[in-house]
């Protein structure tokens, strides 16, 4: 069985996204500076959604090794709407959705969405399932505190972007008082990004 991973990219002083939530929405709350280093290298990295990146030649074989092991996603339901359902081709599929209620016109034969009502021990277990021998890989901050928190998270990995945004979103708020112990698994240097990587002790 494959591994549950959070990986996003982070800014130094631990922002996810800026003040709005959205990670490039125009309106100059440092956001997508967090994504530049996804275009800014000079090698192609076609996408599942059909979106092709630009990232250096240390940072592809990260996001290629990440896109050929993972085998389903899991997010929360107000980064679904963020991204407007990526028009129906969000970047991991099976799409595990963690939400209080579905949205009805993805609820067909097909769909590459799952929504899950009955809390994130459901989805990250269905989500396995669907993945096999797969990882699960876990997309936005409040999904990742959830896991971290009821221990079900094997590893992190985090795209570390140099700059201060000040503001915003947190990766890692919310965690209770317990410690949580990490082991570093590896640190490459990308262009206009340091990769980040730590297994969960458990």
């Amino acid at each position: 069985m494959g591994k549950v991973i959070s990986n996003i990219s982070m800014s130094l002083d631990g922002f996810v996204a800026g003040p709005n939530d959205s990670p490039e929405n125009g309106l100059g709350d440092g956001g997508d500076n967090l994504f530049k280093w996804y275009f800014g290298g000079t090698i192609e990295v076609p996408m599942p959604s059909g979106m092709v990146l630009k990232v250096s030649p240390d940072s592809a074989p990260l996001i290629k090794e990440a896109f050929r092991t993972n085998g389903a996603m899991v997010v929360g339901r107000r980064m679904f709407d963020i991204a407007h359902a990526w028009g129906g081709n969000p970047p991991g599929s099976p799409c595990f959705v963690v939400t209080h209620a579905p949205v009805q016109e993805w609820v067909k034969p097909n769909s590459p969405f799952i929504f899950v009502t009955d809390g994130i021990e459901s989805a990250i277990r269905q989500a396995r399932q669907a993945a096999g021998d797969k990882n699960v890989a876990v997309a936005t901050a409040s999904v990742t505190q959830q896991c971290l928190k009821a221990r079900l998270l094997d590893e992190i990995t985090i795209d570390l972007v140099p700059v201060l945004l000040g503001r915003g979103v947190r990766l890692f708020q919310y965690l209770g008082i317990e410690p949580i112990q990490l082991e570093q698994a590896r640190v490459i240097r990308g262009q206009g990004v340091i990769h980040l990587g730590f297994r969960v002790v458990k």
